[in-house]
């Protein structure tokens, strides 16, 4: 008897020593793990591309593209961004051009795109959403200068 209760409770104790364990390895997996650059992409099915069509574009007038992008609210509030012809990205994603560390954002969430003088803000399949002005960005849409645009906790605007 005494046998079959010590070797029950050698079983009980490595099962416990296996949790813990199994604990460590699935947290040091989380915060350690980064996906490298040229990765395959998440297991989620690619977005359809827009069609075709030209977006419509907001009336041309001198002098009103838009030069910088300004982030108004949120922890990199102040950060001001010169434009170029290049698209910007928005995420927690190191390659991101406007990289936030924040739980509501995704890894790639956002992207500004420019058209012409206009800039259109596409929504990269976030968990969280992306929004222009309060309204949620389903497809890509033309930015008008000044309308926040919100990722996250934070606020963005396009300004001359």
């Amino acid at each position: 008897m005494p046998a079959a209760l010590f070797l029950l409770r050698a079983v009980v104790l490595v099962l416990m020593w296996g949790l813990v364990l199994a604990a460590i390895l699935a947290v040091r997996h989380d915060v350690f793990t980064t996906k490298p650059r040229g990765a395959a992409a998440p297991a989620r099915p690619p977005r359809p591309e827009p069609k075709a069509t030209k977006p419509a574009k907001p009336p041309r007038t001198k002098g009103s593209a838009a030069r910088t992008l300004v982030v108004t609210a949120g922890p990199l509030a102040g950060t001001t961004l010169q434009l170029s012809q290049t698209p910007i990205t928005i995420g927690r994603a190191a390659g991101s051009t406007v990289v936030l560390a924040d739980d509501y954002v995704s890894t790639n969430h956002a992207r500004l795109v420019p058209q012409g003088d206009a800039w259109v803000l596409e929504d990269l399949g976030s968990t969280n959403g992306t929004f222009l002005d309060r309204t949620k960005v389903a497809e890509p849409t033309p930015v008008p200068i000044g309308t926040p645009i919100r990722v996250g906790k934070t606020v963005l605007e396009l300004r001359r």
